[in-house]
């Protein structure tokens, strides 16, 4: 529970986005424990500027490999009247995803689970799904679970906003065309690359 300390609490990390202002509990064995990373907020942004030129209000959400939850957090807080599911593969995340849907008082309209990529998440489809995707798991799991399966639980107008580290450049662009994707890169900066995937 929130201001209930564990063994595995290394501090609460604030961050503030379009006039709101999140925290988030964090462990030192948990990526990006220091501060809301660098990719994750740049992909927070975009999506915040796409809706603002008027993106489709998303009514599921999905937050792939959420870590301890900050885009799932706060895509649920931006989005009241959807319903966000966070999931990872570490159940540390998982207990922190949780701790910091409280924290940040969206538990009512999000639901955090353990999976390995999609194998334990909800079914589909969802109208918005999201992703830092992580760099060292390898390409194939890259292209299975965090290109073609969030492709596969799109809505008919849904989107997938994902943000890579750059070094990836080498691969997301050439699965696309493999694949014959409807893939664009939205944007550049700072050793990352966002993109958005949709159905065609």
């Amino acid at each position: 529970m929130p201001g209930t300390r564990d063994v595995y609490f290394k501090k609460t990390v604030p961050f503030d986005l379009d006039g709101q202002h999140f925290e988030f509990d964090v462990s030192q064995m948990l990526f990006s424990s220091y501060q809301v990373d660098t990719g994750t907020s740049l992909l927070l942004r975009a999506i915040t500027a796409a809706e603002a030129a008027g993106r489709d209000e998303p009514r599921s959400i999905l937050d792939l490999g959420c870590g301890y939850g900050p885009l799932g957090v706060v895509l649920a807080r931006r989005h009241p009247g959807a319903h966000v599911t966070l999931v990872d593969a570490d159940l540390l995340a998982v207990r922190y995803a949780r701790r910091n849907c409280a924290l940040n008082g969206v538990e009512a309209t999000t639901e955090v689970t353990g999976s390995v990529g999609l194998d334990g998440a909800p079914a589909g489809p969802y109208d918005l799904i999201v992703s830092n995707v992580p760099a060292k798991i390898g390409d194939a799991a890259i292209e299975q679970d965090f290109l073609l399966g969030p492709l596969g639980q799109l809505s008919e107008h849904g989107e997938y906003w994902f943000v890579v580290v750059s070094a990836l450049n080498r691969l997301i662009p050439g699965l696309g065309r493999t694949h014959e994707l409807d893939l664009k890169q939205m944007g550049k900066r700072s050793g990352h690359s966002i993109y958005r995937l949709r159905r065609r």
